[in-house]
């Protein structure tokens, strides 16, 4: 992964390249980073400009030895660790290695989510546990095979829990050139003790900019299209990727003739709504009611007489403007609240025909009969 093919940041390349021309490489590193942002590949990028053995002034070479072990993520001084969802107790990052580098040449931007559907994790919690813990201080004992610096690169460090206490001292001091690059999406649950003994690098969400010529170049997207979904990803090339990969004017329609068929209060459609949205999938479930908070987020900015703020192009943004005209915020809200709560519970495996019937009738009582839900619990399974 050389800097070059990470999109922008470039004032964040900027600082890591200068840091090894001056030689000013802090042996613990957090790159804090939202989602989608890059966190990941800049740490990658880092670590083979540290190890190249030809580097130029604003890059790696990518022709050298290293760098061509780096691109395949096989350099013999390179680690990674990452959560997991452990089936033995004795499963550390190693055993899933074949589907981590698999995952992350195809998207660099990989979510949590992504990478828990390339593993087939079904339910099972991702976590970084105390096998892993004592894995990485094994093998960050030995000698380097290669590279000056043996680099171990941990994403998502949140996920360590108590057991992160276990790499305390090898953090606080390491064997001699041994680099550890931590990437993380929450600053407030690192583990304080390790949070204390790294140097804080802030990674900013993308500008749209950004992400529009990313879609333009790399996806082949019109400017339109790209506009649109940099838009809805608020910086997020994961959720840019997803959106770029199904038809989110059909994610329009859907949900707009949900709300509608809601509005009108046809009970025979709702059921068929929910019938027909049980059988495209989780993703596309979920996909869908992330689409609906957001464009009911706009509907909010329309409420609030920012409209300035709203910029849809042409048929949402005509939706927008339509539908602010029969609800007020409480409404709006009302319905955000019920979309969350359907996501969190599609997440967990909930009956999505249930779920959706469910969603629609509480969609029919906020707009046709004026009722706000009391928060009442709701069972899909």
């Amino acid at each position: 992964m050389q800097f070059s093919e990470i999109v922008g940041q470039q004032e964040v390349k900027q600082h890591l390249i200068q840091s090894v021309i001056e030689n000013r490489v802090s042996h613990a590193q957090l790159f804090l980073s939202p989602e989608g942002s890059g966190g990941l590949p800049l740490a990658l990028a880092y670590a083979q400009y540290i190890s190249c053995e030809n580097r130029k002034p604003d890059d790696s070479c990518g022709e050298c030895s290293s760098c061509r072990k780096y691109n395949k993520l096989i350099h013999p001084d390179l680690h990674f660790s990452y959560p997991f969802f452990a089936k033995h107790k004795e499963d550390t990052a190693l055993t899933f290695i074949e589907e981590w580098r698999e995952a992350f040449l195809s998207n660099p931007y990989l979510s949590l989510d992504e990478w828990r559907n390339q593993v087939d994790a079904e339910n099972k919690q991702a976590n970084i546990n105390i096998a892993e813990c004592h894995a990485i201080i094994k093998k960050l004992s030995m000698t380097q095979f290669e590279a000056e610096y043996k680099v171990l690169i941990m994403w998502l460090p949140e996920y360590l829990d108590k057991a992160g206490n276990a790499l305390l001292k090898l953090i606080e001091e390491p064997p001699h050139k041994t680099l550890f690059l931590l990437i993380s999406q929450n600053q407030d649950q690192i583990l304080n003790t390790i949070l204390s003994r790294t140097q804080l690098i802030k990674i900013h969400r993308l500008t749209d900019d950004d992400v529009i010529q990313f879609l333009v170049n790399k996806k082949g997207l019109t400017e339109d299209v790209a506009t649109r979904i940099s838009y809805l990803s608020e910086g997020n090339i994961q959720t840019a990727i997803t959106l770029s990969l199904e038809d989110a004017n059909n994610n329009f329609g859907i949900f707009s003739g949900w709300l509608r068929t809601c509005f009108a209060n046809r009970g025979m459609q709702a059921i068929e709504f929910a019938e027909n949205t049980s059988r495209i999938g989780r993703e596309n479930q979920k996909n869908l009611l992330k689409y609906g908070m957001k464009l009911l987020r706009e509907v909010i900015m329309e409420l609030s007489g920012a409209d300035n703020l709203v910029h849809l192009p042409g048929n949402e943004k005509e939706f927008v403007v339509n539908f602010s005209k029969t609800l007020n915020l409480a409404k709006a809200e009302a319905i955000i609240n019920e979309l969350e709560k359907a996501h969190y519970h599609i997440e967990r495996n909930a009956n999505p025909k249930i779920l959706f019937l469910d969603v629609s009738l509480q969609f029919i009582k906020i707009l046709k009969f004026n009722t706000l839900p009391s928060g009442t619990q709701h069972i899909y399974n």
